[in-house]
């Protein structure tokens, strides 16, 4: 009872969010972004518990994430790039231990599939990335040139780990589901940040980068909380 409550807390506040980039409510935005992630951390702590090894990386995953966060809004209320180096390694330490829980134990998926998955979403990456780094080249930001590159790497071995467990007998199918939905709502999130920020204004842009971002922390969670609680 007492985490579906907590769940249903993480939803709420993370709407609450939504509604404050939307409305332009900077102060609460301020107190529910990281609220958000704060809770997620209660619930995974509460409804997985830290038994099982896989569950601590995401443990980790969301203190990096929170991490992140705050980096990131002091970039953004600051309209300065000084912030936003430190919440971008911030993150990519956060998508590093989501991948060390996603392949603990290392599983064994046909390598047909993994090559082929792995090949369709590098060019997918490739082609997206470039266009990010040509707007990165263009605003004269070039010492942002390989922290964006080496992210978009990690953030496409996350996403692809999270996609194998479909192909995987050790996971369950509604956990490796939600898992592989939560990845490609975060990288989907990434993509439309960066597009704002590197390429050409998105509308509603940030909105949508929040929300994306939300559900896609969420489902991540409740998929590795239903594949690897007690």
């Amino acid at each position: 009872m007492l985490t579906t409550l907590l769940f249903i807390a993480v939803l709420a506040i993370a709407v609450a969010d939504w509604v404050a980039v939307a409305k332009g409510w900077k102060k609460i935005e301020t107190i529910a972004k990281p609220m958000t992630m704060v809770l997620l951390f209660a619930y995974l702590a509460l409804a997985g518990g830290f038994g099982a090894t896989p569950l601590i990386y995401f443990g980790l995953g969301i203190f990096f994430s929170l991490a992140g966060d705050i980096f990131l809004m002091i970039s953004y209320a600051r309209f300065s790039n000084r912030w936003f180096l430190p919440g971008l390694a911030a993150f990519m330490l956060a998508h590093m231990a989501y991948i060390i829980g996603l392949n603990m134990p290392f599983g064994e998926p046909s390598p047909l599939w993994a090559i082929g998955i792995g090949i369709i979403l590098a060019m997918t990456a490739g082609r997206i990335l470039r266009r990010i780094l040509a707007g990165v080249r263009e605003k004269g930001l070039r010492r942002l040139v390989v922290p964006v590159m080496a992210y978009g790497m990690v953030i496409t071995l996350m996403l692809l780990s999270a996609i194998l467990t479909i192909y995987r007998v050790d996971w369950k199918t509604s956990a490796s589901g939600l898992v592989s939905l939560g990845a490609i709502l975060f990288y989907f999130s990434d993509i439309i940040l960066a597009w704002n920020k590197f390429v050409k204004p998105v509308r509603n842009g940030r909105v949508m980068n929040m929300a994306a971002y939300h559900l896609g922390q969420i489902a991540l969670i409740a998929g590795v909380v239903l594949q690897f609680a007690w």
